[in-house]
């Protein structure tokens, strides 16, 4: 993942919200469903293409009181695992 992308939802992905702030992410064209914690579940809210990575990692420390010294790498795992199971991509950020 370069930095300079803008990770995008794909919009044909039903997100749900359940107890606690989890939540379901479900495919309808292949029936899988993937659950997500709290910070994957706002991580996801954001996928909408005006954020890059670095400005996700900021969003994330300003509304999370604790984040790990991993967290760049662990929100860099859970994006690729995204786009790898085709619930997000990629738009390249032009600016």
């Amino acid at each position: 993942m370069k930095y300079s992308q803008l990770p995008v939802a794909n919009p044909s992905i039903v997100f749900r919200e359940e107890l606690d702030d989890w939540a379901l992410l479900f495919d309808p064209d292949t029936g899988e469903a993937y659950g997500i914690n709290p910070v994957g579940a706002y991580i996801w809210k954001e996928l909408g293409g005006s954020k890059n990575f670095t400005d996700l990692i900021d969003k994330l420390r300003s509304v999370f009181d604790e984040m790990p010294e991993t967290a760049s790498g662990d929100v860099a795992a859970f994006l690729d695992d995204l786009v790898a199971r085709g619930y997000a991509g990629f738009e390249v950020n032009r600016a």
